[in-house]
């Protein structure tokens, strides 16, 4: 897996490189990685906490995490640990169900920024193809993604659909006429 380190006010030093890179390289028991697959890590220092991002895109599925620390190195560690937990439960949900279409190996990530803006403004306009999949498929790829929705084109119906988190728990589904 190839890894691309980028630094936004900071500059990314070998000793951070290698870390990321180690503890990178040890997600390879939890699943296959392509040769091909690319780990983006961006790290972003501000006055008082550091942030990092993680997204690994397979042809699988997209991982992605995202933690803040006050220090660097904890929060690479913490990173993992969470695209660990993400994994684990994933394959354990996936195995249950020994015919979901991803049990083969393990989604659709961006990188959003963080810009200081008023409530009423769009921030960002994103414009999507809703893949053909099942529920199921559709609620895996949201959970992996971190997401309290997915928009999919439903493979029973041939619709557009959206699956949400319900705020009392459970899940919701809209489904166009």
């Amino acid at each position: 897996m190839k890894v691309n380190i980028v630094g936004k006010n900071i500059t990314v030093t070998e000793a951070i490189s290698d870390k990321i890179k180690k503890k990178l390289g040890g997600l390879n028991k939890y699943f296959i990685i392509d040769e091909n697959d690319t780990a983006n890590v961006l790290i972003r220092t501000y006055p008082t906490k550091q942030k990092i991002e993680i997204t690994i895109p397979t042809k699988f599925a997209i991982l992605r995490t995202e933690v803040s620390d006050d220090d660097l190195y904890r929060a690479i560690d913490r990173s993992i640990d969470k695209l660990e937990d993400q994994i684990r439960r994933q394959k354990t949900r996936i195995t249950k169900k020994k015919t979901h279409p991803l049990s083969d190996a393990f989604l659709d990530l961006e990188l959003l920024d963080e810009a200081e803006v008023s409530d009423d403004e769009i921030v960002r306009t994103k414009s999507i193809v809703p893949g053909l999949m099942s529920l199921d498929e559709a609620i895996t790829k949201m959970e992996l993604l971190g997401h309290d929705f997915f928009i999919y084109t439903d493979d029973e119906t041939n619709k557009i659909a959206v699956v949400y988190k319900r705020n009392d728990g459970g899940y919701g589904l809209i489904e166009t006429e």
